[in-house]
């Protein structure tokens, strides 16, 4: 049988190797199948570097690191990490929706899905209900999410509440799952069943069985939609499977032990991870034919491609590493140090929210002690200033605060000013802050003083007429 192949060359790769509290992915699927921020921040001087004159994007990799429990993010301009996302146990899978602001990660052993918020690297739900989820892909409008289950389900996650709103039955041991670029096909590989299940999106039910070959694992489907190609696992093979008939129409004999593939964007190339022969193979699309072999790292896993079809990241889980090749020369330009057993990788290009600066200062209270607004001889007007790229920002929420106590809130004016008025007490030092706590375009700042309240008489022993000094708190251009 195709799994009993499968389990035996991964197991003998995975001999002899930690993983930490996860081991590897397939220890925990016999396992099932035997019976089954706080954001901080040093206090800074108040020169601050510039905000960004533009608001920017960055290409980055999410990988799935099975023996740390985590989530590795590499930024591809430079193939660094540039930020680590603790998860599940054992998360094998990533995909990221189509706007870039969410990323669903499988966790295999504790059977959950966690999804990642991309603008704060940060898990903003965790999703139960599963039976060791697997692969999963997410529709072209972002709505659902589709994970099979090693228990012969493909289960459907609603985005919009992070819940899951149906199940599939498919063939046996689900392996792999791509959408259609139009959104109305699902096609799941079904390990052990030697076969590939097809789901009608509308109706959430499978309308075609197409049998093919030995050990169907991982699979992708072209951008033009008309072909769906197939990793064999046992056959060393891709097979290509028409749309339209839901027929396969030709084999291309591969490396060693395909396990997973991933399209160029163009629908030129095909790249095939061989996961018994360390290999990356290349497969033309216009003949289907293999026209280069790529050396990777041990044990590739899996494969994605940039937006522009420049690089390609594969996971190469025995090294604890992504090999990065450069689709022009088709060779490894750069490998990259990640979590313990990488498996999944996915890309996706996130919008950097725009830094902003927040400025405070004190003034004595202006008003008359007999006014309303008075605060009285020790009276205070807290006065902060927000800006972004230079410019004052209008109409955003600033809150003053002292140690965990809220003084008030105030919006900022067309000068991206914000005021609040407070009453110290004489001979104390007191801290104020004022936050701006970000919003989709823009990103957190908060601003630190602290004043000595002694009738407006200068602090000697600072210099300064009754406040010690500021502090400014800026957020990364992350977020992070």
């Amino acid at each position: 049988m195709a799994g009993i192949a499968l389990r035996g060359a991964l197991e003998r790769r995975n001999t002899g190797r930690s993983r930490g509290g996860g081991g590897s992915w397939w220890v925990a699927v016999r396992a099932w199948v035997a019976g089954v921020a706080v954001l901080a921040g040093l206090a800074v001087p108040i020169a601050l570097a510039a905000p960004a004159t533009a608001t920017q994007t960055r290409t980055l990799a999410y990988v799935a690191n099975e023996g740390t429990d985590d989530v590795s993010v590499i930024d591809t301009a430079t193939n660094t990490v540039v930020a680590t996302i603790a998860v599940g146990d054992s998360p094998r899978d990533a995909a990221v929706t189509p706007d870039n602001s969410r990323v669903y990660v499988t966790n295999v052993a504790d059977s959950t899905v966690s999804v990642i918020e991309t603008a704060t690297n940060t898990v903003i739900a965790t999703i139960t209900g599963f039976s060791a989820p697997f692969a999963l892909a997410v529709t072209p409008d972002g709505s659902r999410v589709y994970v099979t289950n090693l228990d012969n389900t493909v289960l459907v996650i609603d985005t919009d509440t992070n819940t899951i709103v149906a199940t599939i039955a498919v063939g046996n041991t689900p392996f792999g799952v791509a959408v259609t670029p139009d959104g109305s096909r699902v096609y799941v590989t079904n390990l052990d069943d030697d076969n590939v299940s097809v789901i009608d999106t509308v109706t959430n039910t499978v309308i075609d069985t197409i049998a093919d070959g030995d050990g169907p694992t991982g699979l992708a489907v072209s951008p033009d939609g008309l072909r769906v190609y197939v990793a064999k696992f046992n056959d060393d093979a891709v097979s290509v499977i028409e749309t339209a008939t839901n027929t396969v129409v030709d084999t291309v004999t591969v490396g060693d032990g395909p396990i997973a593939l991933a399209v160029t964007p163009d629908g030129s190339r095909v790249y095939v991870a061989n996961q018994n022969d360390d290999s990356v193979s290349v497969i033309e699309t216009a003949t289907n034919t293999v026209i280069d072999t790529v050396t990777v790292g041990d044990f590739p896993s899996d494969v994605a491609v940039t937006p522009d079809g420049s690089r390609v990241y594969v996971t190469t889980a025995d090294d604890d590493a992504v090999s990065v090749i450069e689709t022009a020369s088709n060779t490894v330009i750069d490998t990259v140090t990640v979590g313990d057993a990488p498996r999944g990788v996915a890309i996706g290009t996130v919008e950097e929210r725009i830094p902003t600066r927040l400025r405070l200062k004190a003034e004595k209270d202006k008003k008359g002690k007999d006014s309303k607004e008075s605060k009285g001889r020790n009276g205070v007007e807290l006065i902060a200033r927000l800006t972004a790229e230079g410019e004052p920002l209008e109409g955003e929420t600033v809150t003053f605060t002292t140690d965990t106590t809220t003084l008030c809130t105030a919006t900022t004016n067309d000068k991206g000013k914000a005021t609040c008025k407070v009453r110290g007490k004489q001979g104390k030092e007191i801290c104020y802050t004022a936050t701006f706590a970000g919003d989709d375009t823009y990103l957190p700042s908060t601003a630190t003083l602290c004043r000595q309240h002694d009738h407006g008489r200068p602090d000697t022993r600072r210099g300064l007429p009754g406040q010690r000094d500021i502090h400014i708190l800026p957020m990364s251009p992350t977020g992070a």
